[in-house]
């Protein structure tokens, strides 16, 4: 016991959790375990990415001043503009890096950025005499909102909907694919009226399309106002100048020269990040359609309704070597639960601020990147598992037949229609709780007083043709 104490000991004293950094050794599997999965996201949600925004906006911020005809401010040659704007281009780790020295010493980050956009000067005369109009009247929050909504943007639309996209495109296929395969509906987890596999697929993919259409839609918001959001500094240096107009040209001109996004004219020190709450809760409401439907599938698995594909040399168990389990959409489900959890928490803490300013939502808004990560991360998983899937139209077609009672709903509607009595109670007495074969359905059936041609129907229905239009519905989608 001794020697294991002794032995942790020097362990602890000797490992350097900076220095031997791998992935390994990550304490989230976002930046271990599933570090590889998640590289296009990386770049612009990660620390780096959030500090090449900074530099952004504070490039197009300066470049912006430069034009609006002061008479201390002359604009910027076309080469001082390029050389300022390859700063974000070419923004590299050591780049990042170089900041965070910085703020070793400032102890503000946004400081650290305003430095090194400076230190940057040296060697050219007309950058170094422009210096003192880098982050000119800005607060810290006029740089890092603008670039929190930078970085949603790039997030959103170059990963988070292709990701998510790939997974409605793939499901859309297999409802066209499968639009007239029938199946056994399970409702309250009883034997129900049969739908076509395609149909229950489709359902699904009209909820994912409008959840979509949401997340697509919000507006990313910014606001360039200054400490209060009520331009004081701005108007201290130019009492003359229109500096709401200014700020909304910067926010939203197109990138490179603007940051292309949407003017927020009103806030506090921070921008109020309703926006984000809306952004964050739309992807939440995916993420849930994506849990129903990760544990139906789950569940069709398990019934045999569809195989899953295998892959050489992969163990679907330690211990017993039949299983083929389930897992990408097992993970799917835990990340999105882990996903949901931190979108909520976002949504809900991020909109509240006390007084003008306080700092409790700087630390939350640095993990949006895990929660949009765990949220790719299942899309991948989906679209993984949805890729391996083979449907077993044997099985399907089994469970089917071992289903006649499903059948009298059909029948009794029939009766209901040609007014003969108490339908409902007849087949209720007949099929409930009883098993029920074919030859017993069209046997009751034979015995009804119905024209011939509507007996002749009946009497030719059977589980798997009695879909209404499933496959109609899911050949439309």
């Amino acid at each position: 016991m001794g020697a294991v104490g002794a032995g942790s000991g020097l362990w602890c004293a000797s490992y350097n959790p900076v220095m031997n950094f791998s992935a390994i050794s990550a304490l989230s599997p976002l930046d271990g375990r599933y570090a590889a999965k998640l590289a296009k996201l990386r770049p612009a949600m990660s620390e780096q990415g959030y500090m090449q925004r900074r530099v952004q906006v504070e490039v197009a911020w300066l470049i912006a001043l430069s034009d609006c005809g002061f008479a201390e401010f002359k604009p910027l040659t076309p080469g001082a503009r390029t050389y300022l704007l390859a700063l974000v281009k070419h923004f590299s780790e050591a780049d990042a890096e170089a900041i965070k020295a910085i703020e070793k010493v400032t102890n503000h980050d946004v400081k650290a950025v305003e430095y090194w956009i400076k230190s940057r000067f040296e060697g050219r005369p007309e950058l170094l005499a422009a210096g003192e109009f880098v982050h000119f009247a800005c607060t810290s929050e006029d740089i890092n909102n603008t670039s929190h909504a930078l970085q949603l943007k790039a997030a959103r639309d170059q990963v988070l909907l292709p990701a998510l996209d790939a997974v409605i495109n793939k499901l859309r296929d297999m409802a066209h694919a499968f639009a007239d395969v029938p199946m056994l509906s399970r409702t309250h987890g009883q034997t129900a009226s049969p739908s076509t596999v395609g149909k229950e697929i489709a359902n699904v993919v009209v909820r994912l399309q409008a959840a979509r259409k949401k997340i697509a839609g919000i507006k990313l918001l910014a606001k360039m106002n200054g400490a209060v959001g009520n331009y004081n500094a701005h108007l201290a240096a130019w009492p003359d100048f229109d500096w709401e107009a200014f700020s909304r040209k910067v926010v939203e001109t197109p990138e490179p020269l603007g940051l292309g996004l949407n003017f927020q004219p009103y806030s506090i020190q921070i921008e109020p990040h309703d926006y984000m709450a809306e952004l964050f809760d739309a992807v939440a409401r995916s993420n849930t359609i994506l849990i129903d439907w990760s544990r139906d599938v789950w569940g069709y698995v398990s019934l045999g309704y569809f195989k899953q594909k295998l892959r050489e040399g992969e163990v679907g168990s330690s211990t017993m070597p039949h299983k083929v389990n389930p897992i990408d959409f097992e993970n799917a489900e835990g990340n999105l639960g882990l996903a949901n959890a931190l979108l909520r928490h976002l949504s809900e803490k991020l909109p509240i601020s006390r007084w003008q300013r306080d700092l409790s939502d700087s630390t939350v808004l640095r993990n949006m990147g895990v929660a949009l990560g765990y949220a790719v991360l299942a899309y991948q998983s989906l679209a993984t598992g949805l890729g391996k899937l083979e449907i077993n139209e044997a099985a399907i077609a089994a469970d089917l037949d071992g289903s006649w009672e499903v059948l009298a709903e059909a029948v009794q509607t029939v009766m209901r229609r040609f007014g003969l009595p108490k339908p409902y109670e007849q087949l209720k007495d007949f099929t409930r709780g009883a098993p029920m074969t074919r030859e017993l359905m069209q046997s009751f059936i034979a015995r009804l007083e119905l024209p011939a041609a509507e007996k002749q129907r009946l009497m030719a229905m059977t589980p798997g043709n009695y879909t209404g239009m499933a496959g109609l519905l899911a050949k439309r989608i």
